[in-house]
């Protein structure tokens, strides 16, 4: 009878044991997760991009002060994009333009927002060229749009290439207008 009791208690005994380990156990497991944690956060958090990049990811243009027939400049990622602020003539030309003609057909109402402003990368697609047109003495080429003197690519009022070895249209970046005259690019 002696020998059931002490097995009852070493079994009591083995029990609390156990508990105290698993509790041990858990506890080393929480608290080495959590310090792996604090020591990986600044590795994490350096692959965040820095303030000055994201700075650079959109553009906020304030287009009061452009007049009809004027063009803008910003830039965007390291991109120039020119703004222009296209007259009824450069609208009407660009609208009726027959897309049969062009090298990469699009519609110019599926190039602007508003019909009266054009918002283009402005880097030619031939081989990253930019092209003229932005200022009032530029050279515009045979389109009255852009001209990419390098290799003598000419793009239209609507940014759309028609004459020369650049394969597409001068691209429209991700935008959307504010209000009436200010936009966000990216």
């Amino acid at each position: 009878m002696a020998d059931t009791a002490s097995t009852v208690e070493d079994t009591g005994h083995s029990t609390d044991d156990e508990s105290k380990r698993d509790f041990l156990l858990y506890s080393t497991i929480a608290v080495g997760a959590v310090g792996t944690a604090a020591a990986a956060w600044p590795f994490i958090d350096s692959m965040n991009p820095a303030k000055d990049v994201l700075a650079l990811a959109s553009t906020e243009l304030d287009l009061s002060s452009v007049e009809e027939g004027q063009s803008i400049t910003a830039i965007w990622r390291g991109k120039p994009v020119f703004v222009r602020r296209r007259t009824a003539k450069e609208i009407e030309v660009a609208e009726n333009a027959n897309l049969a003609d062009l090298k990469d057909p699009e519609a110019d109402k599926d190039r602007v927002q508003k019909t009266q402003w054009l918002v283009l990368i402005g880097i030619c697609t031939h081989l990253g060229c930019i092209p003229s047109g932005q200022k009032s003495g530029d050279v515009k080429g045979e389109y009255n749009g852009w001209f990419c003197p390098c290799h003598g690519s000419h793009y239209d009022t609507s940014g759309r290439i028609r004459k020369g070895p650049a394969p597409k249209n001068l691209e429209v970046p991700p935008y959307k207008f504010v209000d009436d005259t200010n936009i966000v690019i990216g």
